[in-house]
């Protein structure tokens, strides 16, 4: 199959115009210009499917259901968005359920439907504990944190925890030498202390600014201790609604075009109507897309998906459009992959052809996912 493009990203350079072509599930070259017979498609713009490593359900199915209809079902519905490769995200939840959640993902992992688990929580502190039930918080104990990585099995990518909670620093070390991901969010902690994570292995911060101590001009907090540090891919939920448009901006400068990652934390009613839904055992009310704890203020992750949060990037970037559309797709796609040491969505020759192509307005028009279109 011969593609042509207007605008190609590929996620290092953009050729205008450009041409991919795939064979089977990968890809089989890249170019500019003329391609190299007929087309078997005109497309405006392509780009690398995008991927989400925090992500808690959508399509009105929640991950924490530990299902396979309510994983398809979120799958399928992020997929038809662009999304080609996802992390399901679970809440805090007690031993017993979140080993049992663990179980079922992993083999859902196994089976090729997910691309791993991110564990947020139990282990986050109850003063910023946002959408999770406060009662299930606790201290990460070794011998529970050994017992979820092995029943995973290897599919854990990543673990949020607050690193100043009892023990904290010693499970940042543990869950690294495990092979997962170590990620600061949900916490109250200082600037020494999240330096003192860094320094353990933390290499995320999970959604930078939300549920984290904000800066004080005394005690910078979590947000500049990840944002200053070469060494760590912050989060950003760019949807409108959980930051400002010039909190993007600024958290681009300073991390760079390379250490910044796009993420939805959509929950089941992304893609769904407004109306009631559960994150975890938690009881969450949707209106105008925004969803909030009920009877509260408190936001309950987003209804976002990954092309929304795209559009978002190039459109309030403040920089030239094909610059814009070059950092938002490393944003979208490279980063994230690259943060949770999955295989890399740039497309080049071998790469899985896992590619969105956009219309003028940068609205999904097809998605390619392993070289088959997806239905729409």
């Amino acid at each position: 199959m011969l593609l042509t493009a207007q605008t190609l990203l590929t996620g290092r350079e953009l050729l205008r115009p450009g041409w991919i072509e795939v064979s089977g599930t990968a890809v089989q070259a890249v170019g500019a210009g003329a391609p190299p017979g007929p087309a078997d498609r005109d497309l405006d713009t392509v780009v690398p499917g995008f991927v989400d490593t925090h992500v808690h359900g959508g399509g009105g199915s929640d991950f924490s259901a530990a299902t396979r209809f309510d994983t398809v079902a979120a799958v399928d519905l992020h997929r038809r968005r662009g999304t080609t490769t996802l992390i399901a995200s679970l809440v805090s939840a007690g031993p017993t359920d979140l080993l049992h959640q663990v179980e079922v993902l992993a083999g859902q992992v196994h089976g090729g439907l997910l691309a791993g688990i991110h564990l947020e929580g139990p282990w986050l502190a109850a003063e910023r504990c946002g959408a999770h039930d406060p009662v299930l918080l606790r201290d990460p104990d070794p011998g529970e944190l050994e017992t979820v990585l092995q029943t995973g099995g290897g599919t854990i990518r990543m673990v949020t925890l607050a690193p100043e909670r009892l023990g904290g620093i010693a499970a940042i070390e543990q869950v690294v030498a495990a092979g997962a991901v170590a990620a600061v969010g949900h916490t109250e902690a200082t600037y020494e202390q999240t330096r003192a994570a860094i320094a353990a292995g933390a290499t995320v911060g999970t959604h930078l600014f939300n549920a984290m101590r904000p800066i004080h001009h005394r005690e910078p907090g979590p947000v500049i201790a990840l944002l200053e540090d070469p060494r760590v891919t912050v989060e950003l939920i760019a949807d409108g609604v959980h930051v400002d448009a010039a909190l993007y901006r600024h958290a681009t400068r300073v991390a760079g075009s390379d250490r910044l990652s796009l993420i939805t934390d959509a929950m089941a009613a992304a893609g769904a109507s407004d109306g009631r839904y559960r994150i975890g055992r938690m009881d969450v009310e949707v209106a105008d897309g925004v969803a909030t704890l009920a009877g509260t203020a408190t936001i309950a992750g987003s209804t976002a998906t990954m092309d929304r949060v795209f559009r978002f990037a190039v459109a309030h970037s403040g920089l030239p459009r094909d610059e814009a559309l070059l950092v938002a797709v490393r944003q979208s796609s490279v980063n994230p992959a690259r943060a949770l040491g999955l295989p890399s969505p740039e497309l080049a020759f071998g790469a899985r052809a896992d590619l969105v192509t956009l219309d003028a307005g940068l609205a999904v028009a097809d998605v390619l996912h392993g070289g088959a279109w997806v239905s729409r």
